[in-house]
């Protein structure tokens, strides 16, 4: 296969991943396996770097020293190497990655995954994609899914219990939840305000709660608020 066309598949995977860079959670870096200069990064990347696409593929592998810390080389160098030397398509690495971003006086770490994203004619590897997370990011992600996963575990405990509400206990679930009064809820419902708590009564009883945090949490667990 002649240079112009190995350029030609290189621009359209490269253009592939450009279309959905934007969209997705991690920044792309696309590295040429012949000096491992940067050939795309998405515009995210670059942004946090304070460079465009063009004088990143200018710098060529100098960029490294430029943006990373080079004492971390050493560390995952040797993946690196063993990635390309097996040639495995399926294999992914990771490692940890010390970045100087335009905005920080202080390195960054990142989380990067590596793999091999094309090889020529011949099955020799030419290109490798690599995403890179902020470890901040992935505190923050994984707050989030510790969270998620402590409302589904709530759910699916107390399911049985909050199946037990009619609907107008539901209704005064929502309202008692959302900060309002016996007399308020009444005047919203239409119904007498000792009614209200002869309800709040009954919600108590069978969820076996007690306070206004219990009827939050039952509220957002099963998305009346």
């Amino acid at each position: 296969m002649d240079d112009e066309l190995i350029e030609n598949r290189v621009n359209d995977r490269i253009h592939s991943i450009d279309r959905i860079a934007e969209q997705l959670p991690v920044i792309i870096i696309i590295h040429s396996i012949t000096d491992f200069s940067v050939v795309y990064m998405s515009p995210h990347g670059l942004e946090l770097l304070g460079i465009t696409l063009e004088e990143i593929r200018e710098m060529k592998a100098e960029y490294r020293a430029r943006f990373f810390n080079i004492d971390d080389w050493d560390d995952y160098a040797p993946k690196i190497k063993k990635l390309l030397t097996e040639n495995d398509m399926n294999e992914s690495i990771t490692y940890l990655q010390q970045v100087k971003l335009v905005a920080h006086d202080q390195w960054v770490w990142y989380m990067s995954a590596t793999r091999l994203f094309m090889q020529n004619e011949a099955g020799a590897p030419i290109l490798t994609i690599t995403t890179a997370t902020s470890i901040d990011d992935m505190k923050h992600l994984s707050l989030k899914a510790e969270k998620l996963l402590e409302e589904n575990t709530f759910l699916r405990n107390n399911y049985q219990k909050f199946s037990t509400l009619g609907k107008r206990e539901k209704e005064i679930l929502k309202l008692v939840a959302l900060g309002k009064s016996s007399p308020d809820i009444g005047d919203e419902l239409h119904i007498a305000s000792a009614t209200v708590d002869a309800h709040r009564k009954n919600i108590k009883k069978k969820l076996s709660i007690s306070s206004h945090y219990d009827f939050t949490q039952y509220a957002r667990a099963f998305d009346l608020i």
